[in-house]
């Protein structure tokens, strides 16, 4: 029986995702195997600038 084209498509996508999650399991059990990163010594206080977008020091604020 030959196959239509549909189901050529949905072999490649079930392909693609099996080697999607092989290579995510992958990468989590590497990130879980590097050692933490040390703490930052002297670093500013408040709130990660680079989570909320923008950088303040001495009263001027930078956004990029």
């Amino acid at each position: 029986m030959a196959k239509t084209p549909q189901d050529v498509i949905k072999a490649r996508i079930a392909a693609a995702a099996a080697r999607a999650l092989t290579e995510a399991a992958a990468r989590r059990q590497a990130a879980a195997a590097r050692p933490p990163l040390p703490k930052e010594l002297g670093g500013r206080g408040g709130p990660e600038p680079t989570r909320y977008g923008d950088w303040e020091k001495k009263g001027i604020a930078s956004d990029f």
